[in-house]
């Protein structure tokens, strides 16, 4: 049994801020998650964990690095087979790229806005790249 999300599931939900510290404690005291630092290189991110386990429900990120630039909402990762031809219908259906490709852990992912400019992230699992 894969542990993978499905396609069209939401795998990912995060939030990038300028002041990812104060929204972490913020969302520790309100909800009751727990952070877990992912370090990023002279500083951390945040994996936001239940609070009965180990399990982590959301990303609470700094708005720097790899996600500078990001816009500040909740944004969420739509698991897509193959991102590259998910990439091609965005733009065919009058969809931006907002943030090109990049890896995260053996798998890839792109933020996209709909022809709305609502925004979301599409993501491709390591196991259903070609």
């Amino acid at each position: 049994m894969s542990n993978l999300p499905e396609p069209g599931k939401i795998g990912w939900t995060d939030l990038t801020v300028p002041n990812a510290d104060e929204v972490r404690d913020f969302y520790a005291a309100v909800v009751g998650w727990r952070p877990a630092p992912v370090p990023m290189g002279g500083y951390d991110d945040y994996s936001m964990l239940q609070h009965d386990s180990d399990q982590p429900v959301a990303g609470v990120c700094h708005s720097r690095g790899v996600n500078d630039g990001l816009p500040p909402v909740w944004l969420i990762y739509i698991t897509v087979p193959d991102l590259d031809a998910s990439l091609r219908e965005v733009l065919a259906r009058g969809g931006e790229i907002v943030r090109p490709t990049r890896g995260m852990g053996g798998a890839r992912y792109t933020v996209i806005s709909d022809p709305a400019g609502a925004v979301c992230a599409l993501y491709q699992p390591e196991s259903s790249q070609t």
